[in-house]
């Protein structure tokens, strides 16, 4: 039986999802889940609906609900963060503040103001989880869903002290895309996708090998679904030669070309869906499910309405990472790790995202090779600002947060350094319940060695590799 802490369990959906991934697995049928929440009755929504689940399914599984963080770690083999820091209340600041100084964000959880002031208050929350790893499941993997993931990977690397990995789902689903605009099945289409979160690029496609990096653009611009929902992305592909991971939306807000003058908007966004890109997207989204799973829940508890079957195993890298490790059946994946000359282009101490692999003895990067340089320059743009907030929300420099806001590609196309300025003065009063590295409290952390392999055989960066062979 191995145990695992599910920190920010309250995401009902997202965590009945990964917990039937895990036990989709026969070898994991009897884990030990520890949920932990601060909202009680989110806390006991889900652990009553996972209850469920396991119960009809007959397995063996367990589900220990607490809101205490340092009981769930307490020797867990395996700690999993998908908590959003601030819930809807910060999320709105994130997005409005900076909408009245004319940045307009789609979604603000990865760069952009929302995207640095989401770092601020995220990795404090991440540093706490890994200072009771370190005491209580000093040998655990830290599996980490909560955004911005490229500056709170970086900061767990340098302050954490545990065995971590940054995890997102955003290269799968451009998968399914291309394959879908190829007309081909996803498992024909084989590919390489490497950058950084978010800006992560599909650098070699292939079926049968073919190489179909040279019919992207017609496939996707002549799709009749797709193409309507996609013009940032298609206007990249078509200038760089390469398609990038994420929706329209999220894309678009990353760089200076397609939201800096609101006349434009329209011709880069589709407004039917959150992810094409409309101003506040996934915001609004969020405030309108805000009360799906209140009044789903009694639908769901009673068998009336079904959502996750045993079986019906997602894409999602969590599970498969464990499997792994537990089983040593091999996993390729896309995984947020610190780059050690994997993608020589790009700065030697930042996030990457690439693939590799995970066996019994832990999680193998692969050597990617240099990015081409239009998709290694964008890449490039974003590091600098991450590099700095990351910087800043390890010191409570609030300096060097407005530095990384002034160096953000769309914020620095519309306002100038007086109008960021103020835009982070408002965002800091708004925001200090969750900022407690600036508000005089003292909170700051120093660079933490990474836990040393010694004699093992596994001989990457220490931060983001966990040898399962020491864990019992």
């Amino acid at each position: 039986m191995i145990k695992i802490a599910m920190i920010g369990a309250g995401s009902i959906g997202f965590t009945r999802r990964l917990m039937m991934d895990i036990l989709a697995v026969e070898e994991l049928r009897d884990t030990e889940f520890r949920f932990m929440d601060i909202s009680a009755e989110n806390l006991e929504m889900v652990t009553n609906l996972s209850r469920k689940m396991i119960a009809d399914n007959g397995l063996a599984a367990t589900i220990v609900p607490t809101m205490s963080q340092r009981e769930a770690i307490a020797g867990a083999d395996y700690v999993f963060c998908m908590a959003r820091v601030g819930g809807l209340e910060a999320f709105g600041y994130d997005v409005e503040i900076p909408l009245k100084y004319g940045v307009d964000q789609c979604v603000g959880d990865t760069l952009g103001p929302g995207g640095v002031f989401y770092a601020l208050r995220t990795i404090p929350v991440l540093l706490d989880i890994a200072r009771d790893m370190r005491e209580l499941a000093p040998q655990a993997l830290l599996l980490n869903y909560s955004n911005p993931m490229a500056m709170n990977s970086w900061a767990v690397r340098r302050a954490g002290g545990v065995f971590y990995v940054g995890l997102c789902h955003g290269v799968q689903g451009g998968h399914h895309l291309i394959a879908q605009a190829l007309g081909l099945p996803p498992d024909e289409v084989d590919y390489v996708c490497a950058g950084i979160n978010h800006q992560t690029w599909y650098i070699q496609v292939t079926h049968q090998g073919r190489d179909m990096l040279p019919f992207l653009y017609e496939a996707i611009s002549r799709h009749p679904e797709i193409a309507p929902r996609e013009p940032a992305r298609l206007d990249v592909l078509k200038r760089f030669g390469y398609f990038s991971t994420e929706s329209n939306g999220h894309f678009s807000e990353y760089v200076p070309w397609y939201r800096k003058r609101p006349g434009e908007l329209a011709r880069w966004i589709h407004p039917d869906n959150w992810i094409d890109g409309p101003t506040a997207g996934y915001l609004n989204h969020c405030r309108a499910m805000a009360n799906e799973y209140r009044e789903m829940y009694p639908k769901w508890l009673s068998g009336e309405a079904a959502y996750i079957h045993l079986g019906e195993r997602s894409s999602e890298h969590g599970s498969y990472i464990i499997e792994a490790l537990e089983t040593g059946r091999t996993y390729r994946g896309h995984f947020n790790v610190g780059n050690r000359g994997m993608i020589p282009n790009l700065p030697e101490d930042c996030t990457i995202e690439i693939p590799g692999y995970v066996d019994r003895n832990g999680l193998h990067p692969t050597y990617v090779g240099p990015l081409p340089e239009p998709c290694a320059a964008t890449c490039r743009a974003s590091i600098n600002v991450q590099r700095m907030a990351v910087q800043a929300a390890l010191t409570g420099d609030r300096d060097l947060v407005k530095l990384a806001v002034l160096h953000d590609p769309l914020t620095a196309a519309v306002c100038n350094p007086d109008e960021i300025w103020a835009m982070c003065d408002e965002m800091f009063e708004a925001l200090a319940p969750w900022l407690p590295q600036f508000n005089g409290e003292g909170r700051t952390w120093g660079d933490i060695p990474s836990p040393n392999h010694g004699a093992l055989r596994i001989v990457h960066d220490a931060g983001d590799w966990r040898p399962s062979s020491l864990s019992r």
